[in-house]
């Protein structure tokens, strides 16, 4: 369902179109009955940062309010005011549109059941969350926790990861935040997974997982930043995206999970008033502009009744009133950008665009003859660029314009489907040392020999549900991959179908195998060397690329030290930090629970140098706290099974956002012995949960 009214806005902005409008000042707005106290106080001055990776003044970025008049592309308007003050662009005076009578003589009730119940108050308290600045002892736990084999405490010190903290559920952090999105993510997925093998009855079995999942984790309290609150949403970054309008409900980003405006109730001393916090702009009204930094959006409400055939104009009311009234206070808004999925064509994606201020407001006739509210909002200075990157980067995927810092256009050389740029906007290194470009392992060793009575023998594609596919029977009946060749869930190890399968090429049991998906670039780091970011928006459990190279036999490394020095070497047999990305079976309790354990389970170890011959893989950096796993994936060929990295979004990438995973750890005595102390190098991460150093 679409956010705003289901007529489509009128192109175009003549005078003929405009309502004639008739104030009546003595008819006062209804405000809704539930009043609660809103947070007086100042908002926090800085505003989460947005990773991007591309200089400010090298990007032809559009200029911000107070450089560029916001008025200067509006249409022409209803006097709706006297005259428009010439104020600062931001901080403008809006005369608020008041009750009115319609063109078609319907006298508007500023009456309205909005629906919602303001449950929480509006006290920020802001991020709890706290650095460690003590890296060893941070390394002494982390060794401590592989060992005990135990699960890294969830957010607040709990002893588990099933709920939050609850001094976390008012007011969050990012931990938090992502926890909750992961928790999510994880039970949509599954549930995915279980309807299209058929193993929901007809009871259970519903098209839309997001919501179930939704209600599971709503039912548990499993949410966080319930306070509900103007301004900026601790733990939540300018530019996340968000792929479900019920993912950003449950972070307290937007509270309806289908209405375009989220408002609330507030009491202004003896004055009881409703104020807007947050839009969603659906990109089908007519709300974008030519500046990204401005918002024409479109008000909530029909405006042609079907029933009785006639024309109607929207009402001031709801979150139509709400955004009137935050006009007049000037308050912040907070925008979230919607996007139509390239993927899915029928969905959204969304992503949060930083605070905004309403400039100004009027009516306007649309396509039906109804009356329209419009308002212009204004994207605050100072904020890191996040819509406006993401709009860049479809230009620059397109080639449709030129960018600071191009060297080139393809490091692939042709060899992957989806060519990968190469772009240094830092400093003057021309490009990477020299390596050869592989998609795939290069003198692989065997891990065992594979009968042909193990190939699967579906003569179209391997079906979920069908045990009689053997390559399902090895995943222990499960289906490893979502329709939309998504990972449902980290497994010990995962068997593709190969080769040697009678299935199509395109069975969606051969995600590893498929090469990119995403456009992705390899760019300069300031400090880190040349890194990997994706100009996709990418969701998790998609598949990101295998780890391509040389296989290096772990005898040769163990016993004459080689590979100490390369800084391409990916080990199967380093120390990983733990982490939970499977669903919790407790949070569904009326579903069987089927639980991988999530500890790999590697037939050999294994040792990869990207040194020579590579793919995009060796530019991924190390983090700490990583968007990015790996994962064992096993299929077989010419008669042999063998192990394969792959790597699996960890959580929701935003456009411009770099690619980490996390390096591990090696221990003295394996792999180079005690060498392997000298080859750690300090960590530059930056996460709150930095260990100090990797390798």
């Amino acid at each position: 369902m679409e956010e705003h009214n289901n007529n489509t806005a009128s192109d175009s902005f003549d005078k003929s179109k405009i309502v004639e409008v008739k104030p009546l000042r003595s008819l006062a707005p209804v405000l809704p009955k539930h009043v609660q106290s809103v947070f007086s106080g100042g908002y926090p001055s800085g505003f989460p940062p947005f990773y991007s990776f591309v200089k400010p003044h090298q990007i032809p970025l559009p200029k911000e309010p107070e450089e560029t008049p916001l008025d200067a592309k509006v249409p022409e308007k209803t006097p709706v005011k006297a005259a428009a003050a010439q104020e600062t662009p931001v901080a403008a005076k809006v005369t608020p549109i008041r009750a009115y009578k319609s063109s078609v003589n319907e006298e508007v009730d500023p009456r309205g059941d909005d629906g919602d119940n303001d449950l929480f108050s509006e006290e920020f308290v802001g991020d709890k969350r706290k650095r460690s600045s003590d890296n060893i002892e941070n390394c002494k736990e982390f060794l401590k926790r592989k060992k005990n084999k135990t699960r890294e405490p969830v957010v607040g010190g709990t002893s588990s990861y099933v709920g939050v903290n609850p001094t976390l559920k008012d007011d969050g952090d990012r931990e938090s935040v992502n926890h909750v999105l992961m928790t999510f993510d994880s039970i949509r997925r599954r549930l995915c997974q279980l309807e299209e093998s058929k193993e929901l009855n007809n009871a259970l079995a519903i098209k839309r997982a997001d919501l179930r999942a939704s209600n599971a984790l709503t039912a548990k309290g499993f949410k966080t930043n319930m306070r509900r609150r103007a301004g900026v949403v601790p733990g939540i970054e300018i530019g996340d995206v968000f792929f479900f309008r019920m993912e950003m409900c449950l972070v307290g980003l937007h509270a309806q999970s289908m209405g375009g405006i989220d408002y609330m109730s507030i009491k202004d001393g003896s004055k009881e008033d409703t104020v807007a916090l947050s839009v969603v702009s659906s990109g089908v009204y007519g709300d974008d502009t030519e500046d990204n930094n401005v918002l024409i959006y479109s008000g909530q409400g029909e405006n042609f009744n079907k029933k009785d055939k006639h024309v109607t104009d929207q009402k001031l009311q709801r979150g139509n009133l709400a955004l009137d009234r935050s006009a007049q206070r000037h308050d912040e808004v907070r925008v979230i950008r919607g996007v139509r999925d390239p993927v899915n064509r029928s969905a959204k994606i969304y992503m949060y665009d930083g605070l905004y201020k309403i400039q100004d407001s009027w009516i306007e006739r649309g396509k039906s003859g109804g009356g329209i509210f419009k308002y212009k909002l204004a994207r605050l200075p100072g904020q890191k660029i996040a819509y406006a990157a993401w709009k860049l980067a479809q230009k620059w995927k397109a080639g449709s314009c030129s960018r600071n810092g191009f060297i080139l256009a393809d490091l692939s050389n042709g060899v992957e489907s989806i060519p990968v740029s190469l772009v240094n906007d830092v400093d003057d290194e021309k490009g990477p040392a020299f390596f050869t470009y592989f998609t795939s392992l290069k003198n692989p060793k065997p891990f065992g020999v594979v009968q042909p009575s193990l190939a699967c023998n579906c003569k179209t594609a391997c079906v979920p549900g069908d045990l009689n596919c053997s390559c399902i029977q090895r995943n222990e009946g499960d289906f490893p991959y979502t329709a939309n060749c998504v990972l449902v869930s980290r497994k010990p190890l995962i068997h593709e179908c190969g080769p040697m399968c009678r299935c199509f090429p395109t069975c969606k049991n051969r995600v590893s195998q498929t090469g990119l998906k995403q456009h992705m670039e390899v760019f300069r780091t300031k400090g880190r060397g040349w890194g990997l970011r994706t100009l996709d928006p990418i969701r998790a459990g998609t598949f990101i690329c295998e780890y391509a190279g040389e296989v290096i036999d772990r005898a040769k490394v163990c016993q004459n030290g080689e590979g100490d020095d390369d800084e391409y070497v990916f080990d199967t047999s380093r120390i990983y930090e733990p982490f939970k990305w499977n669903y919790e079976p407790s949070l569904l309790e009326d579903v069987s629970s089927n639980v991988c354990s999530e500890d790999y389970t590697i037939p050999s170890p294994l040792i990869i140098s990207a040194k020579n011959v590579g793919n995009i893989a060796r530019f991924m950096n190390h983090s700490c706290s990583p968007n990015v796993f790996w994962q064992p994936v096993l299929y077989a060929e010419n008669n042999q099974s063998f192990l394969h990295i792959a790597f699996f979004a960890l959580r929701h990438i935003p456009p411009m956002g770099e690619l980490t995973y996390d390096y591990g750890i090696t221990i003295p005595g394996r792999a180079g012995g005690s060498s392997a102390l000298r080859r750690r190098k300090k960590c530059l991460c930056g996460s709150a949960k930095c260990r100090g150093f990797f390798g």
